[in-house]
């Protein structure tokens, strides 16, 4: 799967994408709303890896792809998905530098686009800690909708914290996109 929009290139991620995607993933901004935390450059190039042998996606198995400036190919940030019964999860992290420009909406419009028309997908949801702000006005700026709010159900880097699901129809994103 490769996507391009005016500004980013989705495409699969590289051996040589490894020292920016650590610096970025092992930031403790970054990662403090991540389930995936790499504690050595080595976990990124091991992941880097194993994703390298996923061509296209499967059910019930997270494809991660990189997200990179369109015009020289620099990651700025990556987005995830997992198919199950016609519906996606997704997620994405966005490096420091890159936040705050629209990159993380063009890039959830391409991956949304490519879901529900290409691969027929039915829904896509999300699931966010509550007290990532910027990621809960992201959902909703896109159109997503806030499905349920779970007090203190997901254990987290140790603690208990919220989980915050959004959702969204194929028709709902017809509507949308346009």
């Amino acid at each position: 799967m490769e996507l391009a929009t005016a500004r980013l290139r989705l495409d699969a991620l590289r051996e040589g994408d490894a020292e920016a995607l650590f610096r970025y993933r092992a930031d403790p901004e970054v990662c403090r709303y991540q389930g995936w935390r790499p504690a050595v450059l080595a976990d990124v190039e091991r992941f880097i890896r194993d994703q390298s042998v996923m061509a296209a996606p499967s059910q019930g198995q997270w494809l991660q792809r990189a997200i990179r400036h369109r015009d020289d190919g620099a990651l700025i940030g990556d987005l995830g998905f997992c198919l199950a019964d016609a519906q996606a999860e997704f997620g994405i992290t966005l490096a420091p530098a890159a936040q705050g420009n629209g990159y993380a909406r063009e890039a959830l419009h391409a991956l949304f686009g490519w879901l529900f028309g290409e691969l027929g997908i039915h829904r896509v949801h999300a699931s966010v800690d509550p007290r990532n702000a910027p990621s809960m006005a992201l959902l909703q700026a896109i159109g997503m909708r806030k499905e349920a709010h779970f007090r203190e159900s997901l254990r987290f880097h140790g603690t208990w914290v919220d989980d915050v699901v959004f959702g969204l129809l194929a028709s709902e994103w017809s509507g949308i996109a346009g």
